[in-house]
């Protein structure tokens, strides 16, 4: 089983993280080129193609320039330790097993604009670069161009034949990933909270059941479809009529 899932914007670089185990990000070279363009951008243009404040703008432009691929345990941090939004509150790798991060850097992959896909354990510098973001390098005008086929093959790569493939990534970030390209069987997980006498997906909660079903699926070693459906945190359960083959709907 593989799990993809979304980056955040929030970053934490002062907390040192509790292993001191790393690797190299796959694609680098890729994210080299990104970056020789983000360092062509003003601290104007990076605010207004990010649609982010100025204050933003030149905290990124510096981090931009910043940027060495050269990455060691002293310059870089460990993917899954420096993200902080809600998916990543919901994983909490900081109080996971020591022997089961392994199995976390075995089985989740995480999506992202610069580095284009991540083991927990790559190493990465502080960055912003959101996968929908508009930029245009080279022939491709925008990230979902210049990534490719890549991310998805990389995936297939990976997978052995009938081995599942958990969705939890955003739709935005998903899109890197085309469909059409993957050989795998990927199941899509949605979580619905009952608001108003409706079940609705509220995003804040959402994004925290992402991150809760991950370290579900590495706490409790979930290699199957029925025991995915088993996942019942935080209030959580699977419901059969709301669901589809290809989509598991848990409610609360």
């Amino acid at each position: 089983m593989k799990i993809i899932i979304s980056p955040a914007k929030s970053l934490d670089f002062e907390t040192k993280a509790n292993t001191e185990e790393f690797t190299q990000p796959r694609f680098l070279e890729y994210s080299e080129k990104l970056n020789k363009k983000l360092k062509t951008l003003s601290k104007k243009k990076l605010s207004e193609l990010m649609k982010i404040s100025d204050d933003l703008g030149a905290l990124n432009y510096e981090r931009n320039q910043n940027w060495n691929p050269l990455f060691t345990i002293e310059n870089a941090k460990q993917a899954v330790y420096s993200f902080t939004g809600e998916v990543f509150r919901g994983l909490d790798v900081t109080s996971l097993e020591s022997e089961k991060i392994a199995v976390l850097n075995d089985k989740l992959r995480i999506l992202s604009g610069l580095y284009g896909i991540l083991r927990p354990l790559d190493l990465i510098q502080p960055y912003r670069l959101e996968m929908g973001t508009r930029l245009k390098v080279g022939r491709a005008d925008n990230l979902y161009k210049f990534w490719g086929d890549l991310l998805a093959n990389s995936l297939n790569d990976e997978m052995e034949e009938g081995e599942l493939l958990i969705n939890l990534a955003s739709s935005e970030y998903f899109k890197a990933v085309p469909k059409k390209t993957l050989n795998t069987n990927m199941i899509t997980p949605v979580f619905k909270d009952l608001k108003n006498g409706q079940y609705k997906t509220i995003m804040t909660y959402a994004k925290k059941a992402r991150g809760l079903m991950v370290r579900y699926i590495i706490d409790n070693n979930v290699e199957t479809l029925d025991e995915l459906k088993g996942f019942n945190v935080e209030g959580y359960a699977f419901s059969e009529p709301m669901s589809s083959e290809n989509e598991l709907v848990f409610t609360r």
